[in-house]
């Protein structure tokens, strides 16, 4: 997600001190994130970028790009254009048949692809409003869908909800909807709203007035980020990515019908945070591989946050556990695992550091420090602030880089080697001091074959295809 207010980056402090590394460094058991199957993947990865001469996209050598999309562009719905502010994303199979919306008219598979708007109320275009998908009609966030078939061709592109706010990221559930999380506190009345902000949306990408616009309130009203679902137990783990002091929390909601279904999470739940004994502060702990075996879980006092903001609220005399940045969420394997993407001590955190991700492990109860990033990295090369992440087909991981200076997707193996596997090309600075938007919304094709991801300003929506699995 992105903001106005950006601390000083890993390259910026590099440049200053003159530091200059050999290589992402970070420390972990990389092995632990996977699991997927390697494909043996060298140290360069893919190879070197190639740089794009049309100026969007630079790719390794075999791969190529298409645009699926762009801010500005009419939809071809004809509600209205393509809003701004491209953010969180996730790709669906679609059903063949001709007729049920999901297959194009020879009856072919096809993807949908469901995509965030991060707009606030001063959004260049806001997400058109849609009889029937609108929750509030002064929110300018929401989702649209956008039909591929298998060729790569834009079959169809919608509203799939409107009327929200800020919508940063999410996560897919495993019947086949798309969580879509307000990355905002602000209540009826604030910055024009008629109705409170700051909750979970279900949106089904195929068929989205199935679901309409209901707040799934039992999940609480915080600055949202990301979500991953338990597919045993039905658990939905949130992050928090609250921006000052007291920092965000992750929790988890456990579902009155944890069996899930399309409307399931309607039925409401308890909202739990997570407490780890004696550790305040995740960023105090800097050490991979640092294990705590007796997280517990606290009730929200007041999940729909009524009077004061969930991580202020009192969650008795042993506290509660906070964590600044905490963005991507993922469930691989038995776990789930999630990313804070930086900590500032002058900014109220109890230490610093470049990205770290944490992995809880439901049955035994215990919190892990995979990985920690930087800094001693060449800048040059990226790796800074991880924020929205998902799993490869070559059983790694594929990261979204969201800092200073050069913005990348970047990859990391089943062993531990981090790539570039594409950079942002599109400069919305000047020639003499240039800027590059940040990338998010990270994902792959049910088969796949083609990666699709957001550039977040100017948006744009790419599919990546070449040899994957070589």
């Amino acid at each position: 997600m992105s903001v106005s207010r950006m601390p000083a980056t890993r390259r910026e402090v590099l440049a200053r001190s003159g530091a200059l590394g050999v290589g992402i460094a970070f420390t972990g058991a990389m092995s632990e994130l996977f699991t997927g199957t390697a494909t043996g993947l060298g140290h360069t990865g893919y190879g070197p970028l190639v740089p794009d001469p049309d100026g969007l996209l630079d790719l390794p050598e075999g791969f190529r790009y298409r645009v699926l999309s762009r801010e500005g562009d009419q939809l071809r719905s004809g509600e209205g254009r393509v809003p701004s502010n491209h953010d969180g994303m996730a790709a669906f199979a679609g059903r063949s048949g001709s007729g049920s919306g999901s297959g194009d008219r020879h009856g072919r598979r096809v993807v949908h692809l469901i995509r965030n708007h991060e707009n606030r109320n001063t959004a260049r275009i806001p997400v058109p409003t849609v009889e029937g998908l609108t929750y509030d009609p002064m929110g300018k966030g929401g989702c649209t869908s956008l039909t591929v078939d298998s060729r790569g061709n834009v079959l169809d592109e919608r509203v799939a909800i409107a009327g929200t706010a800020v919508n940063c990221a999410g996560g897919p559930t495993p019947w086949g909807t798309w969580l879509t999380c307000e990355e905002t506190e602000d209540r009826a009345g604030t910055n024009g709203y008629t109705k409170d902000h700051g909750f979970i949306f279900e949106v089904d990408p195929a068929h989205p007035h199935r679901t309409g616009a209901v707040p799934l309130t039992a999940m609480g009203r915080f600055q949202h980020e990301a979500i991953a679902v338990d597919p045993k137990r039905g658990i939905v783990y949130e992050t928090e990515d609250a921006f000052e002091r007291p920092f965000g929390l992750f929790y988890r909601f456990l579902p009155n019908k944890p069996e899930g279904g399309r409307g399931s999470l309607r039925a409401g739940g308890r909202l739990q945070a997570m407490r780890v004994p004696g550790v305040p502060d995740l960023s105090s702990i800097q050490e991979t591989g640092a294990a705590f075996d007796r997280v517990e879980w606290v009730d929200v006092p007041d999940p729909l946050a009524t009077r004061t903001a969930i991580r202020f609220q009192d969650f008795g005399p042993k506290g509660i556990t906070h964590a600044q940045k905490l963005e991507g969420c993922y469930w691989g394997g038995k776990s789930v695992y999630f990313v804070s993407s930086f900590a500032h001590s002058s900014e109220g955190s109890a230490a610093d550091h470049f990205g770290q991700i944490w992995r809880y492990d439901p049955d035994a109860r215990r919190l892990t420090l995979v990985i920690v990033f930087g800094p001693d990295t060449d800048v040059q090369l990226p790796g800074e602030s991880p924020d929205n992440i998902c799993l490869a087909p070559s059983g790694g991981l594929m990261v979204c880089e969201d800092g200073g200076g050069a913005q990348h997707v970047y990859g990391v193996t089943r062993r531990g080697e981090v790539y570039a596997m594409a950079r942002n090309r599109q400069n919305i600075g000047t020639p003499e001091a240039p800027e590059w938007g940040e990338f998010a919304g990270v994902t792959f094709s049910p088969d796949g074959r083609t990666m699709y991801v957001n550039c977040y300003t100017p948006g744009t929506t790419f599919a990546v295809t070449g040899p994957w699995r070589r």
